[in-house]
């Protein structure tokens, strides 16, 4: 097979949300990106590959998470089930396993989250494999804030984060309170 096979295979689709348009990249059957609209770290857009049509293929990883994004905005999914291709180096990689692993609606410091992965004097290295995160809101770099709990930094811009943070805290709440 050419290396165009289904492994690396790359498409994309643009699905709405109300944090404006989210770009959807797949390589293969995973899900490999979600950047928002002006996102930094954005790669181009010609590396995303064709256009996937629409309606996507029921049970294919744009129809899945798509739907499971809609849940998540109306406060009905607290954790995602996607399969993920996330392609970086090992240590942006193990930054980005330990993001997975940060519950919903809870945040970690760049300094617990550089400890948690055992490099403790590494939290400038975290935040920037942290903001190099190819999957937005799916893997929540969106949890991680400064020491003093300050919201530092989002690729997506802070008034994102801080709406993210805020449906998720209404989330988690309601779900106490049931």
């Amino acid at each position: 097979m050419s290396h165009h096979d289904h492994h690396s295979h790359r498409s994309y689709a643009v699905v709405d949300s109300p944090y404006g348009p989210l770009t959807l990249v797949a390589t293969g059957d995973r899900l490999s990106g979600l950047y928002m609209e002006g996102q930094r770290h954005r790669p181009p857009q010609e590396t995303f590959g064709e256009r996937e049509p629409q309606p996507y293929a029921p049970g294919s990883v744009f129809a899945r998470t798509h739907e499971q994004l809609e849940e998540y905005f109306a406060g009905a999914r607290t954790r995602f089930d996607l399969p993920l291709g996330l392609a970086g180096t090992d240590f942006q990689r193990t930054v980005w396993q330990a993001l997975l692993e940060i519950p919903y609606g809870e945040t970690v410091s760049y300094g617990l989250l550089a400890a948690r992965i055992g490099r403790p004097a590494a939290s400038r290295a975290v935040g920037l494999a942290n903001g190099r995160n190819p999957v937005g809101i799916i893997v929540p770099c969106h949890r991680v804030v400064g020491a003093s709990g300050a919201l530092t930094g989002y690729g997506g811009g802070l008034p994102r984060k801080q709406r993210l943070l805020a449906l998720e805290r209404a989330g988690s709440a309601r779900e106490r309170a049931s």
